[in-house]
C-alpha cells in the first residue's frame, strides 16, 4: 500500500508556470491586431485591382510597408500562440510536441514570406 499525502500525489501536476504569460501575450496581440487590421485594409483595400507599378510605388513608402509588416508580424505570432494553446490542450506526448515544433516553423516560414514579399515590393 502506498501511502502518498495528496501535495505528493500534485507534484508535477500543476502549473507550468507559462500560463500567464501566453494570457498576456494573446490579449496584447490581440489588441495589437485591432488597430492594425483596420488600418491594413485601409492602406491595402485601395491598391486592390490597381497595376502592378501603382502598387510598388504605393508600398515603396514607408507607412503602407510598416502597416502591412507589422500587421503581418503580429498576426503570424498571435496564430502561433493560439493555435500552440490548443495543441497543448487536445494532443499529448511526444504528437504534441512535434506539431508545436510544425506549427511553429509554419507560422515563421509563413511571416518571412510575408514579409519577404513586402520588402521585395518596397524595394
Amino acid at each position: 500500500m502506498r501511502y502518498l499525502t495528496d501535495r505528493k500525489r500534485a507534484v508535477g501536476l500543476g502549473s507550468a508556470k507559462s500560463g500567464v504569460h501566453h494570457f498576456w501575450a494573446m490579449k496584447l496581440s490581440s489588441a495589437g491586431l485591432l488597430v492594425l487590421v483596420p488600418l491594413f485594409i485601409f492602406t491595402f483595400g485601395p491598391m486592390l485591382g490597381a497595376p502592378h507599378a501603382e502598387v510598388v510605388a504605393y508600398f515603396a513608402r514607408p507607412f503602407p510597408a510598416l502597416v502591412a509588416a507589422l500587421t503581418i508580424i503580429v498576426g503570424f505570432k498571435h496564430f502561433r500562440d493560439g493555435a500552440q494553446i490548443m495543441l497543448e490542450d487536445y494532443v499529448h506526448g511526444t504528437a504534441q510536441k512535434i506539431c508545436i515544433m510544425a506549427l511553429t516553423c509554419l507560422s515563421y516560414g509563413a511571416m518571412a514570406a510575408g514579409l519577404f514579399a513586402i520588402a521585395k515590393i518596397a524595394l
